[in-house]
């Protein structure tokens, strides 16, 4: 981490369909709307409680590098 900076791969791997709304809100605030979509994000408290509260519906790795 050259920047010092971490970052989180985010990958949506459940669908929202039958989900509470807040659940499909949380995929949307983290950028994700279809199956399979992944986005980068910075690792801070914010991003981790929005995971939190879909980690059933979502894949959480770190970051290369070569992904910022």
């Amino acid at each position: 981490m050259a920047d010092g900076k971490a970052k989180l791969r985010v990958t949506q791997t459940g669908s929202p369909i039958g989900r509470h709304r807040r659940q499909r809100a949380n995929l949307i605030g983290l950028g994700l709307n279809k199956m399979w979509r992944s986005r980068v994000l910075p690792d801070v408290p914010s991003v981790r409680g929005r995971i939190d509260q879909v980690k059933h519906l979502v894949r959480v790795e770190p970051a290369d590098d070569s992904e910022r």
